[in-house]
């Protein structure tokens, strides 16, 4: 049982795997794509001028791990400097084409200009960073985040995230005659189930019919200790649940098939569909359900505080700073209450599921991915690709958008396949939980 960080799949089915998906697609080095770019020789003694003009009238925002200036060494000891004055549109060897500002610094300075190609992303290895110097000079800045398990799992570490994982492949086969997208939430730090769901998304009596001309519902029933899963449906149930070629057959599974619904809507007339229930989404809710419970009294304080001081606001006071003054007036009494009361202060309480791990059987659909950013999960564990709709490494990799403002790990776990058809992949005990 290893762990690997490559982005690799593994070459055996036979054992355990833990692979880290990297927030871009892994790029051979002397392979990484490239952009076009107007570049000119300059003298020594003219280059702070002309580089601050250029940071001004032609900046390089979208290639900032690009250095603007490339020294060369000659003969002799003597320097040659070369400068990127703008980028170029593609087919483009014109300089007529420059930003007009460009155009006269060229002709101020008498600069002799030429193509050439500079990469087009920042180098995210050292290795990259070696082989994008050879075309022109970039900055390298290594990765700053610290998340366990990107550089590798200990033995213990990886034991409990097979478990896990085991537990919701288990969770997704335990409707009967279907198999769906199953979440597990999970504290790490207390390895306890902290919320977990299968696919809601179709009704539980509406037969649905499969590409085979089989049938199968989906049952709407949540299975959140390891223990409510029924030995007598497990055993029926591996004979029929096959992980093999997941796109064709499992089309109950929601991230895998986002229109399913729509269509046996169509097809059956009922109202009863719910689109969005997917099985992260619900953890989500069940998570957040289970701190409502365990915090009842301080999120109806602040609820009634927030309301009243909609409803108190004149037309010119406002609303955020009044909601401030209001909730940290009754926060004291609040801790005050829950102390007499022998409940948790909100001090304790986590905010959505920050620091927690989630573990799928199927990658997410953009929107779960989505809603996983929103919540703060730490890192995202799934068993199987996506290739029609995965955000995380099939079609999409959202955990590199740089745009968003909370970036989670994203691994793959390789299941062997004897593993999957075994009765011992739900030899779960309650004590893991």
């Amino acid at each position: 049982m290893t762990g690997s960080t490559d982005g690799r799949a593994a070459s055996s089915s036979n054992c355990w795997k833990i692979i880290h998906i990297p927030d871009k697609p892994p790029i051979p080095p002397d392979n990484q794509p490239t952009t076009i770019v107007h570049a000119a020789a300059i003298e020594p003694q003219h280059a702070n001028t002309i580089v601050r003009k250029l940071n001004q009238i032609a900046p390089l925002e979208n290639l900032r791990h690009v250095k603007r200036v490339h020294k060369r060494c000659l003969d002799e000891g003597k320097i040659q400097l070369f400068v990127v004055l703008c980028m170029a549109p593609e087919n483009d060897g014109k300089c007529n084409h420059m930003p007009e500002e460009v155009l006269e610094l060229v002709t101020l300075y008498q600069l002799s200009t030429f193509i050439t190609k500079v990469c087009t992303y920042a180098a995210s290895t050292k290795e990259e960073w070696e082989e994008q110097c050879k075309l022109w000079p970039t900055s390298f800045h290594p990765p700053t985040y610290n998340i366990d398990g990107i550089t590798g799992f200990s033995e213990e570490d990886s034991q409990s995230i097979f478990r896990f994982m085991k537990f919701a492949v288990s969770l997704a086969k335990s409707g009967v005659g279907s198999v769906v997208n199953a979440a597990v939430i999970v504290d790490p730090s207390t390895m306890q189930v902290i919320a977990s769901s299968r696919d809601q998304v179709l009704s539980c009596n509406t037969p649905i019919k499969k590409n085979n001309g089989e049938t199968c519902c989906s049952r709407l029933s949540e299975a959140t200790q390891y223990d409510t899963i029924e030995t007598e449906d497990r055993q029926s149930l591996l004979s029929k649940c096959s992980f093999n070629d997941a796109k064709l057959t499992y089309n109950c599974v929601s991230c895998l098939n986002p229109w399913s619904w729509l269509e046996q809507k169509l097809h059956t007339g009922s109202g009863s569909w719910h689109p969005l229930q997917h099985a992260a989404i619900v953890a989500i809710e069940n998570s957040a359900a289970r701190e409502r419970d365990l915090f009842p009294m301080n999120g109806h304080i602040a609820d009634e505080f927030v309301h009243e001081d909609y409803k108190a606001l004149s037309p010119t006071g406002s609303p955020w700073k009044r909601q401030k003054i209001n909730l940290a007036n009754v926060k004291d009494d609040e801790n005050m209450n829950c102390q007499k009361n022998g409940l948790r202060s909100d001090s304790s309480r986590p905010y959505l599921c920050t620091g927690y791990d989630i573990y799928l059987v199927w990658e997410p659909c953009t929107m779960c991915a989505m809603a996983l950013v929103h919540q703060r999960i730490r890192r995202i564990f799934y068993a199987f690709p996506n290739s029609s709709d995965g955000a995380l490494g099939s079609v999409h990799r959202l955990q590199g958008e740089k745009s968003l403002n909370h970036h989670y790990a994203v691994f793959r776990v390789l299941i062997p396949v004897d593993v999957l058809k075994s009765e011992a992949l739900f030899a779960i005990t309650a004590e893991n939980g």
